[in-house]
């Protein structure tokens, strides 16, 4: 897409063009996005967005069929190419309609056996756990395959793996596991078999995740936990937990913590749900132990060495918390509905304040887009800052898209958590039934994974090293 068709003709347009070159060219590695989308969308005129959004919201009938959602082409070579292929025609045959329907209402909330029959489609067709290599069960695809796999499985409203086990456990074992341990946990995460959740957060150790309490007192060779953890997602469907416990007390809040592997239905355990106010339902727990015994042998890494490795486990999950894929899904979705819906004798897309904010959003979402495949794509260094980057605007903007979406949505959005039981109206929209609901939802994305404060935090002593 050349300056012309993104930011329309005339001065303004050169001008948001060459501040966007600017912005993109300085060096300062962990400013780019802030400074990318700062220019950008200050000075674009309005005239300018709306060339944007006129083009991406397909405005000229197939003129962006999938101009906002798809990958640049050039960054994908033949074999990428036919890896897309090959999962596009997959999905289209095999993602079951009634589990896609969960997905365009924006639910992260599958229950149990939804999640497990995806799981085992994936796995039938070696795409599950893709991010594992081949000698421990995985597809073994490339950082590309990866990356169109989840642009794909988002933009087919396929669910997102199962987070705990696939996505953070399975990897954490793999890194830091005996052998032993992977022989016994990983092959029932790769088949689905397993549930597990994670037991980190606490009344007093969200953000401050080191100042935990929850204690596991060595006792031979076994660990007695007594105490408890908070937010536990999917705590009442799991079958197990890995979790970080005290074990030690030191000057440093961040030693004496150690991982540990538990059953859900060891003796002492108990969950108590937390229902949400937002029409989601139970999603959340309360976890408590009460003399709960732990063999040392389910102890990840050596005792005390749990922070060091909860810090890796931690970057990747800010890292994938930036849900470009999903966000890109979503704002078509809004896109397309302000295309349909009447409005004031037109459609909706045709306010041009509703057609500046759509612009604006994904402006905002590209840049990302754009600084998380650099990320990616630069190999070799660990990642930083850069999770805290990705994670912290990554949930901005895509809050800001479910925000615009429940006020889009306008007098229509179900209000009431009973409102989303009821038979809806005659003339709703069936956004009308999840946007409030979305909206709401999704602002623990800002906080789980280490709150987008302390993301700023990182930021800051990364880039002024203070």
């Amino acid at each position: 897409m050349g300056n012309e068709q993104l930011f329309g003709g005339g001065r303004d347009a050169a001008q948001a063009s060459d501040c966007f070159k600017r912005a993109y060219r300085l060096n300062g590695r962990h400013l780019h996005l802030d400074m990318c989308i700062e220019f950008t969308c200050r000075t674009a005129s309005a005239n300018s967005l709306l060339r944007i959004a006129m083009l991406d919201l397909g405005q000229n009938k197939e003129v962006a069929a999938h101009t906002m959602k798809d990958l640049d082409i050039s960054l994908l070579d033949e074999s990428t190419l036919a890896f897309r292929t090959r999962v596009r025609a997959f999905l289209r045959q095999a993602l079951p309609p009634e589990i896609r329907a969960a997905g365009e209402t924006e639910r992260m909330d599958l229950d149990k056996e939804d999640q497990r029959r995806w799981h085992k489609i994936l796995r039938a067709e070696g795409l599950a756990c893709a991010g594992w290599p081949a000698s421990h069960g995985g597809p073994g695809l490339t950082d590309a395959e990866r990356y169109v796999l989840e642009r794909e499985l988002a933009l087919a409203a396929a669910p997102r793996p199962m987070l705990y086990g696939v996505t953070m456990l399975g990897p954490l074992l793999i890194a830091h596991g005996s052998h032993e341990q992977q022989a016994c946990y990983l092959p029932p995460i790769l088949e689905g078999d397993v549930f597990w959740c994670q037991g980190f957060s606490e009344t007093n150790a969200g953000s401050d995740l080191a100042s935990l309490q929850c204690s596991a007192r060595a006792d031979g060779d076994t660990y007695i936990i007594n105490g408890h953890k908070m937010w536990t997602s999917e705590g009442h469907i799991a079958d197990w937990m890995f979790g970080l416990f005290r074990t030690a007390t030191a000057d440093r809040k961040q030693e004496g913590i150690t991982l540990l592997l538990l059953d859900m239905k060891s003796p002492g355990v108990s969950v108590r749900p937390i229902q949400t106010f937002d029409g989601t339902g139970i999603e959340i727990n309360q976890v408590f132990f009460d003399g709960v015994r732990v063999p040392s042998s389910q102890r990840i890494g050596s005792e005390g060495a749990g922070w060091a490795i909860a810090k890796d486990l931690l970057a990747a999950e800010r890292f994938g918390n930036a849900e470009v894929s999903r966000s890109l899904a979503s704002l078509d979705r809004l896109r397309r509905f302000c295309n349909r819906s009447p409005r004031n004798g037109g459609r909706l897309i045709d306010d041009p304040h509703v057609a500046r904010r759509l612009a604006e959003l994904q402006v905002a979402l590209r840049s990302v887009e754009r600084t998380e495949l650099r990320f990616l794509m630069q190999g070799g260094d660990a990642l930083g800052a850069e999770a805290a980057l990705l994670k912290l605007r990554g949930t901005e903007v895509q809050n800001e898209i479910l925000t615009a979406a429940a006020d889009l949505v306008g007098p229509a959005i179900a209000y009431h958590i009973d409102d989303l039981a009821a038979p809806a109206g005659p003339v709703a929209p069936p956004e009308g039934r999840y946007a409030l609901r979305s909206h709401f939802n999704y602002r623990k994305t800002m906080i789980y994974g280490g709150t987008n404060e302390v993301q700023r935090n990182i930021l800051v002593k990364a880039v002024l090293q203070l």
